[in-house]
């Protein structure tokens, strides 16, 4: 393998990282198609309205039970994102011209599939001088606005953490403010170059401070060791982080990080367990769980949470 499917020259990384195969995923690695009527429903209006969600593109396994839920995930800003993180299967290279039409689109999309819960994730795009802030803060208006009553969840890059591009994307009040650290800080460099641990604690924490819900994603099986984990779990909960997913890393191709262990369900829930013993609002740990998974039913336990925390102190 000497290029990338979309033609781009492998780098020496993505050479090294093609020597080893794509692992054997264990036997709990595995979901089942449960089609109810909410997701056979869509199904067909995706089809037919010629709509388009990161959960089909992607084969997420998850698709059948978010549908269900009318929950959908939405991916923004092009196919080519400006950094490379040694986990992700969105190729890096020069994004297109930004398309200022896509928040309507996206919005409409969401009307037309009748959503309860709406994610927007996206590329980071240093391209812009604004490195896509607009794009991200437009996208969760124009869904309010078209859609009364719908929760957003803004999954973010961090727009090298500088505050005024962040507060612009605050400021559209998405109901929850998303953004993923993915990995501890020992390995933090080799697999997300482009990307700082300690300015990814400091989104969220910004974004708390803000009034937001924050919310993050921890992915397991990178080369990370479990007291890592629990002390990534500690940072981000000391920085502001009110929710957290759990999971495990599955390699999207062999240019990809090697998968150095499969965490065993048995983990998932211990590690579920002490989340919310620090203090996590929502937890969500499993081999098969992502990101924006069940992502409305998470943002309604964070605001359970802190109703509760106001009648407390009322």
């Amino acid at each position: 393998m000497t290029a990338t499917p979309e033609g781009r020259k492998l780098l020496r990384l993505e050479v090294r990282n093609a020597e080893t195969p794509i692992e054997r995923k264990p036997s709990w690695i595995k979901t089942t198609a449960k089609m109810g009527p909410e997701y056979t429903a869509l199904q067909k209006l995706v089809k037919s309205e010629g709509l388009h969600t990161v959960c089909q593109e992607a084969g997420c396994p998850n698709i059948f039970e978010c549908w269900e839920d009318r929950e959908a995930t939405f991916l923004i800003g092009g196919e080519q994102c400006t950094r490379r993180c040694d986990f992700c299967q969105i190729d890096t290279g020069k994004p297109d011209a930004l398309d200022r039409d896509e928040p309507r689109r996206v919005a409409e999309s969401v009307q037309k599939m009748q959503l309860k819960y709406a994610t927007i994730t996206g590329v980071a795009r240093d391209d812009l001088p604004d490195g896509g802030a607009w794009l991200y803060a437009e996208t969760v208006r124009m869904i309010h606005e078209l859609n009364p009553g719908i929760g957003v969840e803004n999954l973010i890059p961090d727009f090298n953490g500088k505050p005024d591009l962040l507060t612009e994307v605050f400021e559209s009040r998405p109901e929850v403010l998303a953004h993923n650290v993915e990995t501890v800080p020992r390995i933090f460099k080799r697999i997300r170059p482009a990307f700082r641990y300690d300015r990814s604690l400091d989104v969220l924490t910004q974004a708390r401070a803000f009034g937001l819900v924050t919310k993050s994603n921890l992915i397991l099986g990178m080369g990370e060791t479990r007291e890592e984990v629990s002390q990534a779990l500690r940072d981000l909960h000391e920085a502001g982080c009110e929710l957290i997913t759990i999971t495990q890393y599955l390699r999207p191709s062999p240019r990809h990080h090697p998968v150095e262990r499969w965490v065993k369900p048995e983990e998932f829930v211990e590690l579920a367990a002490e989340a919310e013993e620090i203090g996590f609002a929502g937890v969500l740990s499993g081999p098969l769980v992502r990101s924006s998974y069940r992502a409305g039913r998470l943002y309604r336990q964070a605001m359970d949470a802190r109703d509760a925390r106001a009648e407390a102190t009322a």
